[in-house]
């Protein structure tokens, strides 16, 4: 009868995988959740930017560090919007695995702004880009999603061959998930695809170019510089004479230079998001986030 248990325990240790789950890191919420659909049922991948914070101004500390450095997979967008995450992972070498969704097969792709309403944008950051200087933000356009879905589920399978069919199966899963969720986008943002508004700094351009929207123009040269009197002053014109109806601030910067824009003129005032604070991370994340950039830009805009 003493075999009994030690049969039963036999059979446990056989029942569980030998390896263990690959460790994937993320490097903020929005392709956290697409990486982790990939991987559902099998791990969680590990985030980088954490509770809303911009990808642009946050400063990686020793404990992100050595999350990388242990890191079996590293997802992020590339040098044009990570510029704290491109030093941390040249500092580690060839030997930690990466994907750069900028540099994915069939990833859209988009040149940053210039001049007039956009100036200066494309050295906006202060970080090396890419030799193409694209805007980083491609994460706001779903095919881009369905992009990263596919590479995930292909770099995990060569990582973790035992659980290969899950992952193509997950991304499967996704990919009709982010299909559905582009069309429901688009049902949102359609009936307010020709008013103008003003964002806060340039990031929407992915976003806009997908759903036919009317941007006329950012407040900020970029996240981490505050503009000047001249700056402020030509966007207010920039607002009188597009007829903007909303000027959008956002969560992590300073409102007050949304209502200094709006003075004298009759824009609305709101707050989109586009990093999801307030969103729980997971694999239904993305799709939460988008949703709500959405319905926020469409309330301020059918208002009108």
């Amino acid at each position: 009868m003493r075999l009994l248990p030690i049969l039963t325990a036999t059979l446990c240790l056989l029942a569980t995988p030998l390896g263990a789950q690959p460790r994937v890191v993320a490097s903020f919420p929005a392709i956290q959740s697409i990486v982790a659909g990939v991987m559902d049922g099998v791990g969680v991948p590990d985030t980088v930017v954490k509770g809303g914070a911009s990808p642009h101004v946050y400063a990686l500390r020793p404990g992100d560090a050595r999350l990388l450095e242990a890191a079996d997979l590293v997802v992020w967008v590339g040098p044009a919007f990570e510029g704290q995450m491109a030093r941390a992972l040249r500092a580690l070498g060839p030997k930690t695995r990466q994907i750069l969704w900028a540099d994915l097969p069939g990833t859209v792709l988009l040149a940053a702004r210039e001049g007039g309403p956009w100036e200066g944008h494309a050295h906006a950051h202060g970080h090396a880009h890419d030799d193409t200087r694209n805007d980083g933000h491609l994460f706001l356009d779903p095919r881009n999603a369905i992009v990263l879905a596919g590479a995930t589920a292909a770099a995990l399978a060569e990582i973790d061959p035992a659980n290969a069919p899950r992952y193509r199966a997950n991304a499967a899963r996704v990919t009709a998930n982010l299909e559905t969720l582009d069309r429901a986008l688009d049902a949102t943002l359609r009936p307010v695809a020709g008013k103008p508004f003003i964002v806060f700094h340039d990031a929407l351009q992915y976003f806009e170019t997908r759903y036919g929207l009317t941007p006329a123009g950012s407040i900020t040269v970029s996240p981490e510089r505050r503009p000047g009197a001249q700056r402020l002053q030509r966007i207010r014109e920039r607002v009188r004479r597009a007829q903007a109806i909303c000027v959008f601030a956002e969560p992590q910067f300073e409102p007050s230079l949304v209502a200094t824009i709006v003075e004298g003129t009759s824009a609305r005032v709101a707050t989109i998001d586009y990093v999801g604070v307030g969103i729980a991370q997971g694999k239904d994340a993305y799709a939460a986030i988008l949703t709500k950039l959405a319905d926020d830009l469409a309330a301020c805009l059918k208002a009108s």
